[in-house]
């Protein structure tokens, strides 16, 4: 699967689970660990929890390999390792600080 449809297919993924201000954002132009971020918010540490290990699964069943997960355990901020998609979720004060839309430029919100 290419990039940019795995990101796609990640935001649509988030969005069923109820993850919520999903952003895709093109980052090759600017780094070379990934192609993508996708950024989403969660209502609670649970659900940062839950939608990162749902995520997770999710990326090996569609084929996808996860590298690594980090930041995972206190629930307040993850990050997917998704080979060329990163997948950041965050709480919302942990998303209001870290505000990777402002560092890597405006990206695309996801509509269902």
């Amino acid at each position: 699967m290419q990039p940019n449809e795995l990101a796609l297919s990640i935001c649509k993924f988030l969005s069923e689970k109820k993850a919520q201000d999903i952003t895709k954002i093109y980052v090759a132009d600017k780094t070379i660990v990934a192609d993508y971020f996708v950024i989403a918010s969660a209502r609670s540490q649970t659900q940062v929890k839950a939608l990162c290990e749902l995520v997770e699964e999710y990326i090996e069943k569609m084929g996808g390999e996860v590298k690594s997960i980090e930041g995972a355990q206190e629930g307040r901020w993850a990050v997917i390792d998704a080979v060329d998609v990163l997948v950041h979720i965050f709480n919302d004060e942990q998303r209001y600080f870290y505000h990777l839309e402002r560092l890597w430029g405006d990206g695309e919100k996801y509509e269902d």
